[in-house]
């Protein structure tokens, strides 16, 4: 029992996955049970099937993994109805099933094998085609490692939420909370990769500033609510102006940002073209909730084209941003 306690505290503290773990459990309920095959099954109660995971085969019997099985056929559904561990003459108590005609089985063991929330994952089972009697110790070998097993499950899936929940952070903390949207960081981190993709491709970045003039009128006459709601509005907006593989991103209260890769030679007609599309993607009446709607004369919009060679993502949206101010101080004057 020593030398078992040692190699099953080694299996436990080495184990990674399931299978690491389950394969030298395998080899242990052998020797402890001295039955020809021992196994881990899972359960599938909607679809009603019994499938072998893993398996440990010797002697004349053998247990494939992957067979499945109907799951009213099989000796674990009526081991857990009837509340029984062991059985040493299957044919005379379960004869009715065909699953133990057709592997001969004469020895059964089962204990079901439960996740943390109690559901029933599967069962670990020995068997044999000759007859054996189970003593106690056997069967509470049977037991500890099932719910070993259920606590390396456990931990599994306590690990995926981990993960998914890691993942789930790290994507909000680059997605901008009200629209959706890329936000700074996250625009920062792409741009640098666009401009070491243009280098390579030799093909151009344009990148354009958008501000929204009077924003904050918008704001104190209809409420922030509306406000927001006329930014995912506008967000919404600019997405429909999109190329595929241009990025828009809402980088400040009311200010986005648009990139996109064009062809070199073509790159300054591009640009213009860009600007006048984001330009109309602004301009229109926009629904601001509560049967309520904006008519909105259009936003800012500069725009730039990175320089040949030029690899700081901060300097082109600083270029881009003096280009927009250049242009809501030329609307400025136009309006007088």
């Amino acid at each position: 029992m020593d030398r078992l306690l040692a190699q099953l505290s080694q299996s436990v503290e080495h184990a990674r996955t399931l299978e690491d773990l389950v394969r030298p459990l395998l080899e242990m309920l052998h020797a402890v049970t001295g039955l020809d095959s021992t196994y881990l099954t899972t359960v599938d109660l909607v679809a009603q099937q019994q499938s072998v995971l893993f398996s440990r085969n010797s002697g004349s019997l053998e247990i494939p993994e992957g067979i499945r099985v109907p799951w009213d056929d099989t000796l674990c559904r009526r081991a857990i109805e009837e509340g029984r561990t062991q059985c040493d003459d299957v044919p005379a108590r379960w004869g009715d099933s065909e699953a133990a005609r057709t592997l001969g089985l004469q020895t059964y063991v089962s204990v079901p094998v439960r996740a943390g929330d109690g559901a029933l994952y599967g069962t670990l089972c020995a068997a044999s085609a000759e007859r054996h009697v189970i003593d106690a110790d056997a069967e509470n070998v049977l037991r500890l490692f099932s719910r070993l097993i259920g606590y390396h499950l456990e931990r599994e899936r306590l690990i995926d939420e981990l993960r998914r929940a890691n993942e789930e952070l790290a994507e909000s903390a680059l997605a901008d909370s009200l629209t959706g949207l890329p936000n700074r960081r996250s625009l920062e981190r792409e741009l640098s990769r666009m401009l070491a993709r243009v280098q390579r491709d030799d093909r151009a970045l344009v990148v354009a500033y958008i501000d929204l003039d009077a924003f904050k009128p918008i704001n104190d006459r209809h409420g922030h609510e509306a406000g927001d709601r006329f930014l995912v509005a506008m967000a919404r907006a600019l997405e429909t102006a999109l190329r595929g593989g241009d990025l828009v991103a809402r980088i400040g209260g009311d200010e986005f940002v648009v990139a996109g890769t064009v062809p070199r030679e073509t790159a300054d007609a591009a640009a213009d073209v860009l600007r006048q599309r984001l330009e109309a993607a602004t301009r229109g009446r926009f629904d601001i909730g509560g049967g309520a709607a904006i008519d909105y004369a259009g936003a800012s919009v500069g725009v730039v084209l990175a320089r040949t060679g030029e690899v700081d993502a901060e300097a082109v949206l600083a270029r881009a941003d003096r280009a927009m101010y250049a242009c809501k101080n030329a609307r400025r004057g136009a309006r007088g």
